[in-house]
């Protein structure tokens, strides 16, 4: 991939959801929401204090995440849709 995210900001996957409810009923792609979740595919190298010293990032390339519904910004890289987030947008890591 040739894309790396600067100072805070990590690139993630949106990982796709179920297509079936837990009862069996088929999901039109109409009805689906975004996931709100996400494999990271590439962490920047984090956030600088005011005295200069790198805060470094909790995340790493392969953590599976959950974010707010709005977080990041789409974009397209190497022909796949990617989001762009800070660190900061991301609630959790899911173990």
């Amino acid at each position: 991939m040739a894309f790396q995210p600067l100072h805070d900001r990590v690139l993630v996957r949106r990982v796709q959801s179920d297509e079936k409810t837990k009862g069996g009923l088929i999901i039109p792609d109409s009805a689906k929401e975004k996931p709100a979740e996400g494999e990271i595919v590439a962490v920047g190298t984090g956030a600088r204090k005011d005295s200069g010293e790198l805060i470094e990032m909790a995340v790493k390339a392969g953590d599976r995440v959950l974010f707010g519904k709005w977080s990041g910004t789409e974009v397209t890289v190497d022909g796949e849709e990617l989001l762009i987030m800070k660190e900061s947008d991301i609630l959790g890591i899911i173990a």
